[in-house]
């Protein structure tokens, strides 16, 4: 290829700075490249940023690693710039040669059982939004409930349990902003409750996040010797798994062990199928009902018929998270990805639309940890460049017509730059206090300390 490929990549989280990685280093392989992120927040780092429980430092800390990328001359971040509202595909199609979409999943998936629309019945993803200080969220959040129940067995519902469960002081030397502070340490919770269907060989959180939670002073974690039951299904998924084996070594230690006097209760609850929400639309969540499963020797479960009603006055749901659809790009909603064949999009008829990959969750939908999206970008940028030859060229190739073309439509983008004095400013917040950093929450003041603001 004679010319400078222009690639454009909207979101700049972890799927999205690593594709952009990848492909700046394609220029060994004899192909130019200049790459511009775009990300729909003032501010990078997408799930890093506001996906991540505010305690997890050493997850955080690949923010270290993905500075690196956006450092370097052959990317540039265009950030608050909002796919299909302030920007669209033909306008896109103007500037650079191929797109990449790497939008991630920060949707509830639903849970259809009864009562699970209640107040007081909530999707994880919007609490983690609201204590990650995400600017589009509300900055209150109704923490009245003083016994909760956590629905999965995920990553995320231990994030949830543990937030829930902690309190308020132990997570002010972490980055949460004074809302979150000030919501937490008001909550009345004692109690959390989190309820697995299956048993605890098929539980999805890793060791080291089931560990975790038994490290605050202030939680007491419980495990139901009764819950510690394994088929031959399940042992052969032990056998099979060192991580799984050390879940379940965890899990059999806690519910052996005399309980202590801490001041909240942690339970984590197996073979426990949630079946209604209880309460109605006056007063709200007043319990929850499961039905007690049974192992079918494969490492599945059935139905007993035997129901418990357990007295929470909130439940969330952490059942795993659902990718949106993408103005103009086709969307399958029953897996909640962009359909595509090796990172190339497809259209209804299967055929490729020209010059558009994806790449992260929205391309094989929300499974693995962070670290998995490096390969799944690999897969992409490679096809991208088998494509190379017949993309289409990008009528305007120069990079600062994209920026006079965002300017003309007065969208207020921000650049790394701007990241640079915002996480600046956020740090001299935090060295006031004694802490790291304090996140900014309202997008206003991102942008204005972003674009306008003096490090």
């Amino acid at each position: 290829m004679s010319r400078r490929l222009r690639v454009a990549i909207v979101g700049a989280g972890p799927a999205g700075i690593y594709a952009a990685d990848i492909l700046d280093k394609a220029e060994k392989a004899g192909v130019e490249v200049s790459i511009d992120l775009f990300e729909r927040m003032p501010a990078p780092f997408g799930l890093i940023r506001y996906g991540v429980a505010p305690d997890h430092p050493r997850i955080k800390g690949i923010v270290n690693a993905l500075h690196k990328v956006l450092d370097r001359p052959g990317i540039r971040l265009i950030g608050n710039v909002d796919y299909g509202s302030d920007i669209k595909l033909d306008d896109l199609r103007e500037f650079y040669d191929s797109i990449i979409f790497s939008t991630g999943a920060s949707a509830d998936r639903p849970l259809e059982i009864p009562g699970i629309d209640l107040p007081g019945s909530h999707g994880a993803a919007d609490f983690v939004s609201w204590y990650d200080g995400h600017p589009d969220v509300p900055r209150t959040w109704p923490l009245t409930a003083k016994s909760v129940a956590v629905l999965g067995v995920g990553n995320v519902a231990l994030d949830v349990a543990r937030i829930l469960a902690k309190t308020a002081d132990e997570l002010l030397t972490t980055e949460i902003p004074p809302n979150v502070y000030e919501g937490l340490k008001a909550s009345p919770v004692t109690d959390v409750h989190v309820f697995g269907r299956r048993g605890p060989a098929q539980a999805k959180f890793t060791p080291m996040e089931l560990r975790e939670l038994d490290h605050s002073p202030n939680v007491e974690v419980i495990v139901d010797p009764e819950d510690i039951e394994f088929d031959e299904g399940s042992m052969t998924a032990i056998r099979g798994s060192k991580q799984i084996d050390m879940v379940v070594k965890t899990l059999q230690e806690w519910a052996i062990r005399d309980h202590g006097d801490r001041r909240k209760r942690l339970h984590l609850h197996f073979f426990h199928s949630p079946t209604e929400v209880v309460g109605d639309h006056d007063s709200g969540v007043t319990g929850l009902r499961t039905e007690r499963t049974e192992l079918t020797g494969d490492g599945n479960v059935r139905g007993t018929g035997e129901f418990h009603d357990w007295d929470v006055q909130s439940v969330y749901r952490a059942v795993g998270y659902l990718s949106s659809n993408l103005a103009e790009i086709p969307f399958d909603n029953t897996t909640g990805t962009v359909p595509n064949e090796a990172g190339r999009v497809l259209d209804l008829d299967e055929e490729q639309v020209p010059g558009v990959y994806v790449t992260g969750w929205i391309k094989r939908g929300p499974v693995g940890l962070i670290g998995h999206t490096k390969g799944d970008a690999a897969e992409t940028i490679a096809s991208l460049l088998a494509d190379v030859d017949g993309l289409a060229e990008a009528k305007q190739p120069d990079p600062d017509a994209i920026v006079e073309f965002l300017s003309e439509r007065g969208v207020p983008f921000t650049t790394w730059d701007g990241w640079g004095k915002l996480d600046a400013h956020e740090r001299s917040l935090g060295a006031t206090q004694g802490r790291e950093r304090v996140k900014v929450v309202e997008r206003e003041e991102m942008v204005r300390v972003s674009r306008d603001h003096q490090a």
